[in-house]
């Protein structure tokens, strides 16, 4: 079943956009236009998440959240704030916002933002042995206890992001990542570098992998997207 988000916003552009959006990502989206309407949306849809906007016809967005906190409603809540308005920000995270994007926003951030609110409101089971289990990509071995990869003789350290970029590849054989979805995924929501650093750390793990620099056999590059496994 595929995670619900409800977007309160009464601009249509903004609000057609969020829901392409976000359906892109894989959410089933429901959008409320009015302030005075997102209480009953919200107990008709049972959202995941709401992304709110302040600004709305018949109640404000800070009006709704005090409204869903005072009835002890935990459902994560983004607003939208305009751009400048810093109390805006400061009202809504007093009222009962978990987090707010500014406008106008980045696709990326406003995704993973959203990601980032969903897993501290639905956090994973405590990892299991399987993060810990030794693997194989091609003739080298992986061992996630020592942060090392071994391939004949020689072993070389892991960093932390080498290795979960390997368990991340490994886990999705085949599936092509684009090169913002690995840094959302291992560098985190809020990393604005540039991805000139992902493209660094798979050339030094080609080369502890073995593969070939001009030609890889596993960490394969898929131009203008991304890369992706061949185990």
């Amino acid at each position: 079943m595929k995670t619900k988000i409800l977007v309160v916003e009464d601009d249509p552009h903004i609000s057609l956009g969020l829901e392409e959006i976000l359906k892109g990502e894989g959410y089933d989206v429901a959008v409320c236009p009015r302030g005075d309407k997102a209480l009953d949306a919200i107990s008709r849809q049972r959202p995941a998440l709401i992304v709110l906007d302040v600004m709305l016809p018949g109640a404000s967005g800070f009006d709704i959240c005090k409204q869903l906190r005072a009835k002890k409603v935990g459902i994560p809540i983004l607003m939208l704030t305009a751009k400048g308005q810093e109390m805006d920000k400061v009202i809504g995270l007093d009222s009962g916002a978990d987090d707010y994007v500014t406008k106008p926003f980045g696709v990326r951030e406003l995704v993973a933002r959203i990601q980032a609110l969903l897993r501290r409101a639905h956090p994973a089971q405590p990892a299991t042995d399987e993060t810990q289990v030794t693997f194989k990509i091609g003739e080298a071995v992986i061992d996630p206890k020592r942060f090392e990869i071994h391939r004949g003789k020689k072993t070389e350290e892991l960093t932390a992001r080498e290795l979960k970029l390997l368990q991340l590849f490994r886990a999705h054989p085949g599936e092509v990542f684009s090169r913002d979805k690995l840094l959302n995924e291992v560098w985190g929501y809020n990393y604005y570098g540039t991805t000139r650093t992902l493209d660094q750390v798979i050339v030094q793990l080609r080369k502890k992998l073995g593969d070939s620099a001009d030609n890889p056999k596993h960490l394969v590059t898929i131009h203008g997207v991304g890369y992706k496994l061949i185990p």
